[in-house]
């Protein structure tokens, strides 16, 4: 299949730049795969819409502050490093820029000297490998007080802020695990209201961690979607997750996966009977039209850009003509886009 294919036009201001002021009232589109019907509706409905006994599963990684900014030693203008994964126990894979003036031997400087990083390695498009002066525990601890949220570029904001707003609302209310670099966007909607309906519907919810890397936001520099390589992400899946999706699994009882990543998790650790398997492993499943689901029913997630790879997985899911017709749809209807955006439930 080719990368056009997964393209569609979106008005620049449909990009939504702020989140709502209630998560749960984000509209919802509504997808229905078998009769390839939508409808309008509202994320605060999705408590309704799930049979009891379905099994919510969600994505509990936390979003790390990992857009660090600074200056080169001896020189004033500023330069960004965005952390995408520990190596070891002072180096990082990062996103840098400008990439042309931090080659490796710069060392940067972050919060008025507090924090110092080195370029050890350079890398294709922009990746660097940097080495701080401090282990990842104290690293983490730095990045809490001088690190800004890694929000996508297409929000715009002043690199002064104000951050208070994002550093919470780019944050799902369930994030426990550091690690992410991206919000797993389609948790962002719910509400400890949302799952207090849901328990009182009978509707069971189980985490796993799914730590949200470069893959997420990787550019696709081929012609042909099956030329493409997806980078890993760390997965773990808990014991008892396991068994309530395999229970569920047994009986008939329909999974539904919050966001691509959630996705992403359990596909990579379904057997062939769609069984899933517990444990840590590097999640490697690229998902684009033509892919056999083994683990999920139903799916919730955000819209996403064009020609991406969350926009291919979504069409594998509910065949592309029916996931593009569906994107006009929400264009037409003025919906909001990606992080902050609105989202589809499809069923």
């Amino acid at each position: 299949m080719r990368i056009e294919e997964f393209d569609y036009h979106l008005p620049p201001e449909l990009i939504a730049q702020q989140p709502l002021p209630q998560r749960d009232q984000a509209r919802m589109l509504i997808v229905h795969r078998r009769t390839g019907t939508f409808e309008d509706g509202f994320f605060y409905q999705l408590p309704s819409l799930l049979k009891p006994g379905t099994v919510v599963v969600i994505n509990n990684t936390r979003v790390l502050p990992a857009r660090l900014i600074g200056h080169r030693r001896g020189h004033r203008g500023r330069v960004e490093i965005l952390l995408l994964r520990p190596l070891d126990e002072t180096t990082w894979d990062a996103l840098v820029k400008p990439a042309r003036v931090l080659r490796a031997g710069t060392e940067v400087i972050v919060g008025h000297g507090q924090l110092t990083a080195r370029i050890v390695r350079e890398l294709a498009e922009g990746r660097r490998h940097v080495q701080f002066a401090c282990p990842t525990d104290e690293l983490l601890h730095h990045l809490e007080r001088w690190g800004l949220p890694p929000l996508p570029p297409y929000i715009k904001r002043s690199p002064t802020g104000p951050w208070d707003e994002d550093r919470e609302r780019y944050q799902t209310i369930y994030a426990r695990h550091p690690g992410a670099v991206a919000a797993p966007t389609a948790g962002l909607h719910f509400t400890e209201r949302i799952f207090q309906q849901l328990r009182a519907r009978h509707i069971e919810v189980v985490e796993l961690t799914h730590h949200v890397g470069y893959a997420t936001f990787q550019s696709l520099r081929v012609t042909r979607v099956e030329e493409h390589t997806l980078e890993p992400e760390l997965s773990v899946i808990p014991e008892e997750t396991a068994e309530r999706i395999n229970r569920a699994r047994r009986e008939g009882r329909p999974i539904l996966a919050v966001g691509t990543t959630t996705v992403r998790a359990l596909e990579s650790a379904a057997d062939s009977s769609g069984m899933i398997r517990p444990g840590r492993r590097w999640a490697d499943a690229f998902i684009y039209p033509g892919y056999r689901f083994r683990a999920i029913d139903a799916l919730l997630t955000n819209f996403h850009l064009p020609r991406s790879t969350l926009l291919m997985l979504v069409c594998a899911f509910a065949t592309r003509q029916l996931v593009l017709r569906a994107y006009r749809h929400a264009v037409d209807q003025r919906y909001r886009f990606y992080s902050y955006g609105d989202c589809m439930l499809l069923l």
